[in-house]
């Protein structure tokens, strides 16, 4: 078996289950584990390097607009690679190569490989995609015990959270212009002990008017723009002290503006998801999700990868 991966999510899925070494070739924007940086590069982007927050979010409106992708495809070196399964997604043309980019592709192949769609809207679709491709890859027992380790995780903090009270969130997936929480982001937040007034359960995240965000009042702001790092989370962050009425809300006053690696973690519907979630908890909950309250460490988590934001 030879297996192509389109997808950041989908490579560390392969990887979270012991098959890294059935990958063959992955998207430009797998990054995780380290080992796949070595791995064929099977796309790269067309949008332009250095641009602010408004600027991409203007690029990517105008060119699917347009009718044109914002990825290529090495069709030659996919053909190359021969793969017999390829991983992707048509769940969001920003997030991987079009579908229809891929199709035309394959029909120029001289093989037909297997091509398998993850399009997760929620938690449970994400765990479902893990069982999935145990199941293409022939390790179903592997994907019975990785799902049944994130699934304990998950329950540990959906009980933890029941101690603690249920602060009025906005998860923000971009700054410049507002974008509320999509898919999946709902659940975490609910998981985690809190509720996001603004978020769109289980489908895709939208632009909303900042004159709803003044009027819901968050108590907790979570920055966790889509393809971001930490670092250029915070710096959008603090796009946000110019916004009218920002000051006012209460997120702001108390100092519980945070921002993420939207990138690694809330925005890649992989086994990492988990880890956003005990992320999110321990934002929200501090008291209830730091090591001091658990009597030791309560998570393999990295908590540095969120950063609470002065603006």
């Amino acid at each position: 078996m030879r297996v192509c991966s389109l997808l950041p999510s989908s490579t560390e899925i392969v990887c979270a289950l012991g098959m890294g070494h059935l990958l063959v070739g992955v998207s430009h924007e797998c990054d995780f584990p380290a080992e796949v940086a070595a791995l064929p590069k099977l796309t790269w982007s067309h949008s332009k390097a250095g641009l602010s927050g408004a600027e991409i979010d203007g690029a990517v409106t105008s060119t699917l607009d347009g009718g044109s992708g914002l990825y290529g495809l090495h069709v030659a070196l996919l053909d190359r690679l021969a793969p017999t399964v390829v991983l992707t997604q048509r769940l969001c043309d920003v997030c991987a190569v079009a579908d229809r980019q891929l199709q035309d592709a394959l029909d120029a192949l001289s093989f037909r490989p297997q091509v398998i769609y993850l399009e997760p809207h929620t938690l449970e679709d994400i765990l479902a995609d893990i069982g999935r491709v145990a199941h293409v890859l022939g390790c179903p027992g592997r994907g019975q015990r990785l799902l049944a380790h994130l699934r304990a995780r998950i329950e540990a903090v959906r009980t933890r959270a029941q101690a603690g009270p249920r602060p009025r969130v906005f998860c923000m997936e971009w700054v410049d212009p507002p974008y509320c929480g999509g898919h999946w982001m709902h659940d975490l937040v609910e998981i985690a002990g809190a509720e996001d007034g603004m978020a769109r359960r289980h489908r895709p995240s939208c632009r909303v008017e900042w004159q709803r965000v003044i009027a819901y009042a968050p108590e907790v702001i979570v920055v966790s723009c889509c393809g971001f790092d930490l670092a250029r989370g915070a710096k959008e962050a603090q796009l946000l002290a110019h916004m009218p009425g920002v000051w006012e809300l209460p997120a702001v006053r108390s100092g519980r503006l945070f921002a993420t690696d939207g990138s690694s973690y809330f925005s890649r519907p992989g086994p990492r998801i988990v880890d956003s979630l005990e992320i999110l908890a321990h934002l929200l909950h501090p008291r209830l999700f730091s090591p001091p309250a658990a009597g030791g460490r309560w998570t393999r988590v990295d908590l540095t990868r969120a950063a609470a934001i002065s603006i």
